[in-house]
């Protein structure tokens, strides 16, 4: 399958080859493991056979994709998928070890929650430069300070061969959304009567470490992305400015966070844009580090594997995603329409997250689900001081096959002590994502720009 990007061939080439000789193998798997990627594992690791009951596929690229238009919605290949059963709290006991602990409690706690299950279909690909370097990746990267950083890893998953649970962490931090893009969505925490007010979000954003034409792990300078946000709506917000420069090795140097805020015309330092510092547009009801499910560092948390399992996630969601849903449709007083959401039995990885001694964090203990497909985050449930569930989350993944990649399209964090709920990511009345935003420069990304935008 084509990408969207212009790739350089022989720059890939040249960078692959490099880094192959940069670092010995020993930093990664042995070659016999990396060679199972594109054989009996995807290139990106998953197990590339079906399960013995056959409800899992096996795995292959989407063979004929829906006709697209960069900037339009994607069509649903799988319209005429037929619903296959629907999991209810009067049936959950049928499928209890199929049901992440993000969908029990749900199950449990909301009145008429339902998850309405549909044939399996893994056909989540990557360019063929993204699969080059993340077997180059499985042979040479390494976790470095303690597990809070990684090395001589570009482009896509650092570790698709994963050993260790915080290698999970890093691959959906590093996983491959593209290079340059551009979106507008909307975040909505709706009260008790489903009425809410969105607050509306453009943002841009260059994924430095997935540049194509990278010469070098060490010419990134620590930084894995540049991202701007800007707040449209509504009024008496709009013009807020947010701006994030991501680093990799996070004991080498934090996150660097500027904002801008159009009353006082001023740029400002935002250290506070990290961990459980509340998102600036969810509410009070997320913490910054549950942006994109889980972002950042992971150095507050002991982090453990629980292992691989089958689970039903919400998988390939062009219902949710299609712009003839309002947002009136989507948000129901208790939860999502749960009527406009697919899920799927798919393996996920499971990794569990304790707060270290002397560390601080809202949440004292993180249960977290990635999907082998795509690394991204599918479901979290996060407990308090005292050890109880508080809130849970649930991402969206949509197949953008015209890229190719996978990536939530939104994601629904549930408070269960408090019986509310917050969707952000939502693009159904906005615009859809535009992954060939090529005339964005990076120089567009950095706080003197910043104050330039605000001037304007």
């Amino acid at each position: 399958m084509s990408s969207v990007f212009n790739t350089s061939t022989g720059a890939i080439a040249a960078l692959l080859t490099a880094t192959a000789f940069a670092v010995p193998a020993v930093a990664g798997v042995s070659q016999a493991e990396a060679d199972k990627l594109g054989t009996t594992l995807t290139p990106i690791g998953a197990e590339k056979a079906g399960n013995a009951d056959g409800t899992i596929p096996a795995w292959e690229p989407l063979a004929n994709p829906p006709a697209h238009t960069a900037g339009d919605f994607y069509a649903d290949p799988y319209a005429d998928d037929a619903p296959l059963f629907t999991i209810t709290s009067e049936n959950k006991a049928e499928y209890a070890d199929k049901l992440t602990g993000t969908h029990a409690a749900l199950l449990d706690d909301i009145a008429g929650y339902k998850m309405i299950v549909y044939p399996s279909r893994r056909n989540c690909s990557y360019p063929d430069f993204v699969n080059a370097a993340i077997k180059q990746n499985a042979l040479n990267s390494e976790l470095v300070a303690d597990g809070n950083g990684v090395a001589n890893a570009t482009i896509g998953a650092p570790f698709p061969i994963p050993t260790e649970a915080v290698q999970l962490a890093w691959n959906h931090n590093l996983r491959y959304r593209g290079y340059k893009l551009n979106r507008q969505f909307a975040s909505i925490a709706p009260d008790g009567n489903a009425n809410f007010t969105p607050i509306t979000v453009y943002d841009e954003v260059v994924f430095t470490y997935s540049n194509p034409d990278i010469p070098s792990f060490d010419s990134l300078n620590n930084i894995s992305l540049k991202y701007l946000q800007t707040v449209i709506a509504p009024s008496r917000r709009a013009g807020e400015l947010l701006l994030v420069h991501e680093t990799i090795n996070q004991v080498k140097g934090a996150r660097n966070a500027w904002q801008y805020n159009p009353g006082t015309k001023r740029v400002r330092r935002a250290p506070t844009v990290a961990y459980d510092n509340p998102q600036s547009y969810a509410d009070g009801r997320q913490t910054t580090d549950q942006f994109d499910l889980f972002n950042g560092s992971p150095d507050r948390y002991t982090w453990t594997m629980q292992g691989k399992s089958e689970k039903y996630i919400a998988y390939n969601s062009y219902k949710w995603a299609d712009p003839a849903n309002t947002y009136d449709q989507m948000l129901q007083p208790a939860s999502l329409n749960q009527d406009l959401l697919r899920y799927e039995l798919h393996r996920v990885w499971t990794v569990e997250a304790k707060i270290r001694e002397g560390q601080r964090h809202i949440y004292t203990r993180r249960v977290k689900s990635f999907d082998e497909d795509t690394y991204n985050m599918v479901t979290g449930e996060m407990f308090d001081s005292r050890g109880q569930l508080w809130r849970v989350q649930e991402g969206h993944i949509l197949n953008y096959y015209d890229v190719p990649t996978c990536w939530n399209n939104s994601d629904v964090t549930y408070d269960i002590q408090a019986d509310y709920y917050n969707v952000q990511g939502l693009k159904n009345q906005e615009r859809e994502i535009n992954y060939t935003y090529d005339e964005l420069s990076e120089d567009n990304l950095d706080p003197a720009a910043l104050r330039r935008r605000g001037v304007r």
